[in-house]
């Protein structure tokens, strides 16, 4: 990676993280953006006890911005940074459709299995059906967070924390609801889905259910409040991904906490101080996150009490998990797919890829774990 620029201030080499601060964008310190992180953690041998088979593997262009893979049964859609878009069937890993944004891209993907969404840099709205682009709409911001596609509409969150609605057949703006500027915003994708007939959208440390229809705010739900004495330290926006058992909504406040909301009432049912930097998976039982330092943890899903921990990924700077029959899946920066036990977190099988970080939360389609690379290699596994 090429060496950072002459023009970014001190203030913003010293955030090392994916931040945007006054227009300057600071780099985690493993990337070149300050100090080299501490040594990861020397891997334990594969123990290979549940039998995996990599069944597939496909290719787009590098992976710089925060992704998120975008799910439809077993269909799945992706995007690369040179603004490729892509949907493939994780059956086969056949691809379905190729399209262009016509520029870099800042969010993507989002999808309802007919039509989907990206932003570009350029703060365009761009939606694609079948692979070609079928209409562009001009954003007053920047956003981070994939498009919400549902309901016949286009959903945007900012990362000013605004949030818009926008016909999917035409993309005219609907409706546009801007909520109170934080100096210091996150450059990682944000939450935002749909329970019920209500929008659910992270702003800074809470969640707040609107009207799909108007914007109206229906309700708000704390997980996290703003502490400290500066700016980075007050930063508690909700980051993607989240974990969803019914009208059960848990997710993680950068670097604060990670907390459980009743969406179906707007309450939040309850609220544990963590130390991660990404989203969270989980289940019935339990919320699945790791920490900035690389420690797994499973908060029980019913009170928030600690289920379990495990240190044997420290500093391997890890993906946000996903929970995937009786295991939990996550990647780390050096291209390797951890599977570990969702009872206790003891490792039961580990995945190679290309060697390049993991780019995002690995998912599931149908019964493929489908996992993507910075260098923007596809890989599909399957139980054997």
């Amino acid at each position: 990676m090429s060496a950072l620029p002459g023009r970014l201030s001190r203030r913003c080499l010293a955030l090392g993280l994916s931040v945007l601060l006054a227009g300057c964008s600071a780099l985690p310190s493993f990337l070149g953006g300050g100090p080299e992180r501490p040594k990861p953690a020397e891997l334990a041998a594969n123990p290979a006890l549940i039998g995996v088979r990599q069944a597939w593997s496909a290719k787009v262009g590098e992976v710089g911005f925060p992704l998120v893979v975008q799910v439809n049964d077993r269909q799945f859609t992706l995007a690369s940074g040179d603004g490729t878009v892509a949907s493939f069937d994780a059956d086969t890993g056949s691809e379905l459709w190729r399209g262009s944004a016509g520029g870099p891209i800042s969010a993507g993907v989002g999808s309802d299995g007919r039509r989907a969404a990206v932003v570009t840099r350029e703060n365009e709205l761009v939606a694609f059906q079948d692979g070609k682009v079928a209409w562009r709409q001009t954003l007053q911001g920047q956003s981070h967070t994939p498009p919400l596609v549902a309901g016949g509409r286009v959903f945007v969150l900012g990362a000013d924390r605004s949030v818009s609605a926008h016909d999917g057949a035409t993309g005219r703006r609907l409706w546009f609801v801007q909520r109170p500027g934080e100096p210091l915003v996150l450059r990682q994708a944000g939450v935002l889905l749909a329970v019920g007939d209500t929008l659910v959208v992270g702003q800074g440390g809470r969640l707040a259910g609107l009207d799909p229809l108007t914007g109206a705010v229906r309700w708000e739900a704390t997980v996290a409040t703003s502490r400290g004495t500066n700016e980075v330290e007050r930063l508690v926006d909700l980051v993607a991904p989240y974990s969803r058992v019914g009208d059960t909504v848990c997710v993680r406040a950068f670097q604060a906490a990670v907390g459980c909301v009743d969406a179906g009432r707007g309450e939040t049912l309850w609220s544990r101080r963590a130390q991660g930097t990404v989203g969270v998976g989980g289940d019935e039982r339990h919320v699945f996150g790791t920490e900035a330092d690389g420690r797994l943890l499973a908060w029980r899903r019913a009170d928030g009490e600690l289920g379990w921990s495990t240190d044997q990924f420290k500093w391997r700077v890890l993906t946000a998990p996903l929970s995937i029959g009786r295991s939990v899946a996550f990647g780390d920066a050096d291209g390797f797919v951890h599977l570990v036990s969702r009872e206790d977190g003891s490792l039961v099988n580990r995945l190679s890829t290309d060697g390049s970080a993991i780019a995002a939360a690995p998912v599931l389609a149908g019964n493929t774990l489908v996992v993507v690379t910075r260098n923007g290699g596809i890989y599909g596994f399957v139980p054997n």
